[in-house]
């Protein structure tokens, strides 16, 4: 598993520049099947989770909700039958920054 996981996030103010895009993607790299999405100008990071029914996805959402809260740092999750996606990037610097490719590794560490 990926050493991001083990990371210390570090706390993101507005004044904060995000990643530079050869950044993104040395750090991308250590996230297999996750991927960076550009939505409305924004750099997000994004992998879709699959599930055999309703109810694994939607423990698994609650799980990745305990860890988001525990960070302080939230991401969009789609829940649906069989499958949830996740979609992480700090949303005060409108991109992505180091603890975003931190929650996403911790995130598959939840989904295993």
């Amino acid at each position: 598993m990926s050493n991001l996981s083990q990371t210390h996030c570090e706390p993101c103010s507005g004044n904060a520049e995000p990643l530079s895009p050869q950044a993104c993607q040395q750090h991308l790299q250590s996230l297999p099947e996750w991927q960076i999405v550009e939505h409305d100008g924004i750099m997000k990071l994004t992998k879709p989770f699959s599930f055999r029914n309703f109810a694994d996805a939607l423990a698994f959402t609650q799980r990745v909700g305990e860890l988001a809260e525990q960070a302080g740092h939230h991401p969009v999750i789609a829940t649906q039958w069989g499958s949830a996606t996740v979609t992480w990037w700090s949303h005060e610097i409108k991109g992505l920054h180091l603890n975003d490719f931190i929650l996403a590794a911790r995130t598959d560490e939840v989904a295993e």
